[in-house]
């Protein structure tokens, strides 16, 4: 159950229609989930300072059970997330970061338990 969460400072109006679902799409494909088990949060105009600069940026949160827990997955998982996001919001890549964090399932609650137990 991976958890994206996508925060720019550029402004609602210059994100693409439908961004979204096409960062959830994305996100399925790149740690082979199915699209019915990724969320997505994007956040739009936040105030942002990345590597001492305001200039327009991104920064992309990617929490998930099993598939973002070594150097070698994130790797992969990183290029990927870099192609959709440059095409996407037409920032350079040295504008963008991206943090993984790997989950225990006990770390998720869904229907009154947590994932352990579903």
């Amino acid at each position: 159950m991976p958890f994206v969460e996508l925060e720019t400072s550029l402004p609602a109006e210059r994100l693409p229609s439908g961004l979204p679902m096409k960062l959830c799409e994305a996100t399925a494909t790149i740690l082979g989930k199915p699209a019915e088990r990724v969320n997505v949060t994007v956040r739009s105009g936040m105030p942002m300072v990345l590597a001492g600069s305001a200039e327009p940026c991104a920064q992309l949160l990617v929490s998930s059970i099993g598939v973002v827990g070594s150097a070698q997955q994130n790797q992969g998982h990183s290029a990927r997330f870099f192609d959709f996001l440059t095409a996407e919001l037409g920032l350079g890549p040295e504008r963008i970061v991206i943090r993984f964090f790997p989950l225990e399932p006990w770390q998720i609650g869904k229907n009154g338990t947590v994932m352990t137990f579903l």
